[in-house]
């Protein structure tokens, strides 16, 4: 992976990650798409454009999938396949495009882990899906890591068959070409459409003449006419893509209404914020040693509400209300409304608080917390509110800004392995919406219990600054550094000082890189990285997503809570 030069503040590292997504919205490059205008098709991102409500536009998620990966085959900018929310006749759908600028809108490993999160993501709001297929299949060098596995490319027909059976609605549009294993994705959805000229078989001309002797043309073998007249696969034969796009949406504007029992989406026309997103950049630092307060970020993120001064003067203030304000402060958790939405919010506090100690006969005494460290009594405040948003079915947002669990003596003696076991399993069995924001760091089981990957997010995004792993760079360069110097030592090797500095270098350089959102977004760890001053505009696009035909129907339950 290529690292960004070295930025001073926190836009010009937003400026850097700017520069750097309009270079992969290219896909496969400039000729890449003009080869595909020769063809008379449209690229991934035009079609989406013109398929999406005039006026709105597509959060797209997994933008940096497979970023500095497979460079050995030439790169697969965004894995060759656009994914996102988008708005098709007033209803949020999820948007599955092939990107066939990019080797041909093959499939590598990333490929398919992405198009199977753009699917968890659909189940778990129950969002329509699209599919708009261009793609040349498996991309056959890496076969073995895109073929076999529960999340390799099997997993994504499995998947449609699933979704199908729960009820949501699949349109799939053939605009290129389907071969292979690839075919049974659209086949698999409810309706199916294909453009004249694409084609859609299990087998090539080519390779049936090999395997069979047969020769065959591309329309006789699976062209748009044969299948709409001869093996009725597909539903709709098209002329072109503009002709493709306008009959899908007609087509998805005469399904019936989304579920009754979900919550309407609130207007948030007249909703704003206490203070402008662009006010984030002065109250937020990542800066080494420094501290902010987390309220003061929650501020810039929450709906406003008027209250009455003892003067009777009715003043703005940020429509929020702190819980348990002097209990487990390392941890900030409260009510409030993002775009007219019910939220309930779990962040990290990155400046000094106090706690209360019990006492005894001298009296309770008073212990300081470090910044971005999760406490016992924090995790245990946190479990029981995350218990009560799912008693009330309000949506929970984690904005991430931990370096983990308190360690030590005092930390073990007061129980905090079992008050973070509570919070993990509270968060764990959520049958909420559960949306995460990285602000900062996110490491270690701070990670874990702030909600990470591994714990079924509705959507996670990051700041460009934030970094995510075990631990931070400096702490795990020492062990590192340590393991890798005992090795070579048995080795009989001598580490004199410039060796250890150049070992030491090597790790922290390497590690630096592992801990990057980038990286971390490559892999499909987080599906967005933003700007941080549209944070709350993304936090309601989201929330908005979840709110169409979220089933809050499930029981929330726990299992044995460590108490």
């Amino acid at each position: 992976m290529s690292n960004a030069p070295a930025a001073s503040t926190l836009r010009d590292t937003v400026a850097e990650a700017l520069k750097a997504e309009a270079k992969i919205r290219l896909g496969g490059g400039a000729s890449a798409i003009e080869r595909q205008h020769e063809k008379g098709r449209l690229t991934a991102r035009e079609r989406v454009e013109k398929l999406i409500d005039p006026g709105t536009s597509l959060q797209e998620y997994g933008l940096w999938a497979a970023f500095g990966m497979y460079q050995e085959y030439g790169g697969a900018p965004a894995a060759g396949v656009v994914t996102g929310i988008g708005v098709v006749h007033g209803r949020r759908c999820m948007i599955i495009a092939n990107d066939a600028t990019v080797k041909a809108g093959a499939f590598f490993p990333m490929t398919c882990k992405k198009i199977i999160r753009a699917q968890t993501i659909a189940m778990m709001a129950r969002l329509p899906l699209i599919y708009l297929v261009d793609s040349a299949g498996v991309f056959l060098p890496m076969q073995e890591d895109v073929f076999p596995d529960t999340d390799d490319f099997g997993r994504i027909f499995r998947n449609n068959a699933v979704i199908s059976a729960n009820g949501i609605p699949q349109i799939a549009a053939i605009m290129g070409y389907c071969v292979a294993g690839g075919g049974y994705l659209p086949v698999l959805c409810d309706t199916l459409l294909m453009t004249e000229g694409s084609g859609l078989y299990l087998a090539g001309p080519a390779l049936v003449k090999a395997a069979i002797g047969q020769e065959v043309t591309d329309e006789e073998l699976g062209g748009a006419a044969m299948h709409a007249s001869i093996s009725g696969t597909i539903d709709f034969k098209e002329k072109d893509d503009e002709a493709c796009i306008t009959r899908l949406r007609s087509l998805f504007s005469k399904y019936g209404q989304p579920n009754t029992s979900a919550r309407p989406v609130p207007n948030t026309a007249k909703s704003t914020a206490l203070h402008p997103g662009e006010a984030l950049y002065d109250r937020f630092t990542d800066k080494a040693g420094a501290q902010y307060d987390v309220e003061a970020v929650i501020e810039c993120l929450v709906d406003v509400r008027a209250e009455k001064n003892a003067d009777g003067l009715e003043l703005l203030v940020a429509d929020w209300d702190e819980y348990k304000t002097d209990y487990g402060q390392s941890i900030v958790c409260g009510y409030a409304r993002i775009g007219g939405h019910c939220v309930g919010i779990v962040a990290n506090q990155k400046k000094l608080t106090q706690r209360q100690m019990p006492g005894g006969k001298a009296g309770p005494s008073k212990f300081t917390n470090m910044p971005g460290v999760i406490y016992d009594d924090s995790a245990d405040k946190s479990a029981r509110f995350i218990m009560d948003c799912n008693q009330r079915k309000v949506p929970l947002i984690f904005l991430h800004d931990t370096t983990g669990f308190m360690v030590g003596r005092d930390s073990e003696q007061g129980g905090i392995i079992r008050a973070g076991a509570k919070m993990v399993n509270a968060m764990a069995n959520c049958i909420v919406p559960k949306i995460v924001v990285i602000t900062g760091g996110s490491y270690g089981a701070g990670n874990y219990a702030m909600c990470g990957r591994a714990f079924d997010q509705f959507l996670a995004f990051a700041w460009p600054n934030a970094r995510c792993a075990v631990m931070g760079a400096n702490q795990a360069t020492g062990v590192l550094t340590t393991i890798e110097e005992a090795s070579r030592k048995r080795k009989g090797e001598t580490i004199d000082p410039e060796t250890h500095k150049h070992i030491y270098a090597a790790i922290h350089a390497s590690y630096t890189e592992q801990a990057d959102i980038r990286h971390a977004a490559a892999r499909g760890w987080v599906d967005r990285i933003i700007e941080p001053h549209r944070t709350r505009e993304e936090l309601i696009a989201a929330l908005d997503a979840a709110a169409q035909n979220w089933d809050y129907s499930a029981q929330f339950k726990t299992g044995v809570l460590q108490t």
